[in-house]
């Protein structure tokens, strides 16, 4: 997905800081989508985002902070903004917000529903993103038709989690999937043994290796007996090599 190009389409609708905004909020979902990790800010952010650019396209301004529940609730269907926008748009928000509140897209079950709350939720902001699309100005039809099916389309899976240990399932060097690894539990610290069951494929000695370079290389904060994360060095190292594969 092309945030930029995304950003580009939606900017004569919602102006260029919302669109750059909206459009960087549906990547991370996306990206995280991709690595079954969720960075918990981003639904909430994309929501509140998507709220600002209803107020924009109805009034020609927007509030800094607006109040999401209340204007999804009692305020966006007394609009005169198009019915796809105004209620379908609005009520799938409201579903992806609910979500990012009441379960926090976090949690641990007899059934881990995580993955699905997932999958939900950006597949809801990719339809919010792609009805924006359907009413963007200065863009071509064409432009808008191939963005319409690059938000949309489905996303491949980097990461599965099998019997309590996460797999890196592209086909990469040990440092990249050391970081796609730690990526995926960022920012907690993560035990060496659980870094070793992840890449159980690759030799020890190589694991350690890498281990000590990111280390050496500011990537990662950490040692042996406590365990590592990444630092924010790292975690942009890791979301560039994600990015990478995730075209």
């Amino acid at each position: 997905m092309n945030e930029a190009r995304l950003a580009a389409a939606l900017t004569g609708l919602v102006g260029s800081r919302l669109a750059a905004d909206l459009s960087a909020d549906l990547v991370k979902i996306r990206r995280d989508c991709v690595t079954q990790t969720l960075e918990r800010t981003s639904p909430g952010k994309f929501v509140e985002t998507f709220v600002q650019c209803l107020q924009y396209i109805s009034i020609g301004t927007y509030e800094t902070k607006p109040s999401v529940d209340k204007y999804l609730v009692s305020e966006v269907e007394n609009t005169s903004l198009p019915d796809g926008l105004r209620i379908c748009a609005a009520r799938i928000a409201r579903s992806v917000y609910a979500l990012r509140n009441k379960r926090n897209i976090a949690h641990k079950n007899a059934v881990d529903t995580n993955i699905h709350d997932l999958a939900f939720t950006h597949q809801g902001a990719a339809w919010i993103s792609a009805e924006l699309l359907r009413h963007a100005t200065g863009v071509s039809m064409q432009e808008a038709g191939s963005l319409i099916e690059l938000v949309q389309a489905p996303v491949g899976t980097l990461v599965e989690e099998i019997d309590g240990a996460r797999l890196v399932l592209a086909d990469v060097s040990v440092r990249t999937e050391t970081l796609i690894l730690l990526h995926s539990y960022y920012p907690d610290v993560v035990p060496v043994e659980t870094v070793f069951k992840g890449l159980t494929r690759r030799n020890t000695g190589t694991v350690r290796n890498r281990l000590r370079e990111l280390h050496a290389q500011k990537l990662l904060h950490g040692n042996n007996k406590t365990g590592y994360r990444l630092t924010r060095v790292g975690h942009a190292a890791a979301v560039s090599e994600i990015k990478a594969l995730s075209v």
